[in-house]
């Protein structure tokens, strides 16, 4: 199920990822005795998701690991991809002060 056209903004794409990686087991098929919420979500999942290519989604998805907003964890050859709910909420207060 396409949720976002090619044609999309990144920012809804981004704000998407981030959406479903608050409840990844909600959003996400669970891997083999995988636990999605403490290993995260390999950018291939989130590409089926969304209906976009691999490389477009690990390009969004490593942006949002730069900026802190997304760890990554090394199982065998694949990353996956989970939320920062300290940086996210440091995030937050910034733009509620105003910077």
């Amino acid at each position: 199920m396409t949720v976002t056209s090619p044609g999309a903004p990144t920012g809804r794409i981004r704000h998407t990822i981030l959406e479903w990686l608050k409840d990844p087991p909600a959003h996400f098929p669970a891997g083999r005795r995988r636990d999605l919420a403490a290993t995260g979500v390999t950018a291939r999942a989130v590409a089926a998701k969304l209906g976009l290519p691999p490389r477009t989604v690990r390009a969004h998805l490593d942006f949002l690991a730069r900026l802190g907003m997304l760890r990554t964890r090394r199982i065998r050859c694949r990353t996956h991809y989970r939320r920062d709910e300290i940086r996210i909420a440091e995030v937050a207060r910034i733009f509620e002060k105003g910077w």
